[in-house]
């Protein structure tokens, strides 16, 4: 299983349950992306090898590829990543579900139900960390 994990940077509570919920839903073996955003309009310049130090600092050494993507809206990147690398499972805070919904919704100009259109487009399927 494929599964993505969108953290911010620097780390903060939510995003260090938001991994610990995908660790415990992985299994050994299991592929896992944690990515950050890096906004355009706010940058970082967050490095991969900070973002994984922040990572290992938080929940341990987990065996994962580290991705910054650059970008203009959070969500908007977030699903391109889980296109790319063809992710099963986007592990997201309950805060970012929201905002992940309304950027499909403008994306395909309706009110589907998130899990339905991921389900249908993506081959993919949200677990939101309460």
């Amino acid at each position: 299983m494929r599964l993505l994990v969108p953290v911010r940077y620097p780390l903060n509570g939510h995003s260090r349950e938001t991994l610990e919920h995908a660790l415990a839903i992985g299994d050994e073996g299991d592929e896992f992306t944690v990515l950050h955003v890096d906004l355009y309009q706010a940058s970082n310049d967050v490095s991969r090898r900070e973002l994984r130090r922040q990572v290992e600092n938080a929940v341990g050494e987990i065996d994962a590829n580290y991705v910054v993507r650059k970008g203009f809206v959070v969500e908007e990147s977030i699903l391109e990543e889980a296109v790319e690398a063809e992710v099963d499972v986007i592990v997201i805070g309950r805060n970012r579900s929201g905002k992940l919904r309304r950027s499909i919704r403008k994306m395909v100009g309706n009110d589907p139900r998130i899990e339905e259109f991921l389900g249908r487009n993506f081959d993919a399927r949200i677990e939101v960390v309460d």
